[in-house]
């Protein structure tokens, strides 16, 4: 049976207030009961303001695992999900992983934190050598860099490198054929922001060797107001602006940014804007805005991706997210690595992980591979294009090349002495 725990009084924390008399009793009972069933832990998050981010990938997981489950489960176990709120914050979202594993049984983790969390559950992994997949951190660092690397850890998620090497690309020759020289930079004020930000711009420069940085803005996490942010960047007057803000904060940052009319003074390229998470949600969609794709279920155009989209919205009455094709990715790698491993043990399915490709309806080709040497996920859709105010929202995607994406990403990952 599959089932989503929140905090409360459960049945182990009943049992255990009845006394050892009651557990002794109850032990075969619960022992009997979880060799039928495999739990799988999730910290994320679930409250405040990119809650979205938790209950989009909680949605999408819950509806990949009801299909593993009706077709026999993970090498014949039912999958029950043990899913937390971490509020948002590292070190709640460290303690939730360990309380998961420790306390309630869970044999592996999927872990749907945003990057500042993620860091935080990648050493929980480490420490507990439990099978861990994040399924929301974009940091390129977080499997990139070879002091994170643990044999137990995967990543089912696009990559900030990725997204800048195709995202650089496309502004760049935009930038050449308007005249694009001064941009400005909003970006949050930790790693992934940090972190994609200088790779876009890197690869900017690349492509277009005249543009200039005249402006760099770094807000806070889930700061309530832009206010100073945006008037620091129309004082600086620059062509273009470059933003990787994502969720409440991206929508957040457009609404207050509207009413002092910013989007028409400049060319505006927003990594996270093309998601249902941010279309939906704005009161009033720029149009024009250049965006990288995060999920929209006319890219790529496939009939796979389009029945996948209908059939999360069928079920919960809203669009799902980039975090969403994220996590049920997740899943269905699990999936494929228990039929091909013939087991749901961690250390197995780490084995089998390793290179996997796997149909999927968000690949590129139709397949998406878990890397082998740093486990990461490639060969997914990827592409920008320009927003408009209605659906599709984004009608016309320029995809990204992967043998580019490979190729320059092998450079950055040597400049960065990650290899």
């Amino acid at each position: 049976m599959t089932k989503t725990r929140t905090p409360g009084i459960s049945r182990r924390s009943t049992l255990a207030l009845m006394g050892a008399g009651a557990m002794s009793v109850a032990a075969p009972w619960v022992a009997r009961a979880q060799a039928k069933t495999i739990k799988i832990g999730m910290p994320t998050i679930l409250s405040g303001r990119v809650a979205q981010l938790g209950t989009s990938s909680r949605n999408a997981v819950m509806l990949e695992v009801e299909k593993v489950n009706a077709a026999g489960g993970l090498a014949g176990r039912q999958i029950e999900m043990v899913i937390r709120d971490s509020k948002g914050q590292p070190q709640e979202a460290a303690r939730v992983a360990r309380e998961l594993v420790n306390t309630d049984g869970c044999e592996l983790l999927l872990d749907g934190e945003a990057s500042s969390g993620s860091f935080a559950v990648h050493e929980v992994a480490r420490d507990l050598g439990v099978l861990c997949i994040h399924t929301c951190s974009e940091a390129s660092s977080l499997t990139a860099d070879p002091k994170q690397h643990i044999p137990n850890a995967f990543r089912c998620v696009r990559q900030g490198i990725h997204d800048s090497i195709v995202g650089g690309s496309y502004a760049a020759s935009i930038a050449k054929a308007k005249g694009l020289k001064k941009w400005a930079t909003c970006s949050p004020d930790y790693a992934y922001g940090r972190d994609t930000t200088g790779e876009f711009t890197l690869y900017l420069k690349r492509f277009a060797p005249d543009v200039e940085v005249i402006s760099e803005s770094w807000p806070k996490l889930f700061q309530p107001d832009y206010t100073e942010v945006v008037t620091k960047i129309l004082q600086a007057k620059p062509q273009a602006l470059y933003s990787c803000l994502w969720g409440g904060d991206l929508t957040s940052y457009i609404d207050q940014a509207n009413i002092y009319a910013m989007f028409s003074q400049m060319e505006v390229f927003a990594v996270n804007m093309a998601d249902y998470t941010a279309l939906t949600v704005v009161k009033n969609l720029p149009k024009g805005i250049h965006s990288g794709n995060r999920y929209i279920k006319t890219f790529p155009t496939t009939p796979e991706n389009a029945a996948w989209g209908d059939a999360y919205r069928a079920k919960y009455n809203e669009y799902p997210t980039n975090w969403s094709w994220q996590n049920a990715t997740a899943v269905m790698f699990l999936a494929e690595a228990a039929k091909k491993a013939n087991s749901a043990d961690g250390k197995k399915l780490a084995e089998v992980l390793k290179g996997l490709t796997i149909k999927c309806p968000f690949g590129a080709d139709g397949t998406v591979t878990m890397r082998g040497d740093d486990h990461t996920l490639v060969g997914y859709a990827i592409g920008w294009g320009t927003t408009i105010p209605q659906e599709p929202y984004v009608p016309e995607v320029k995809a990204g090349d992967w043998k580019t994406i490979f190729e320059l990403e092998a450079e950055w990952k040597k400049s960065k002495g990650y290899t």
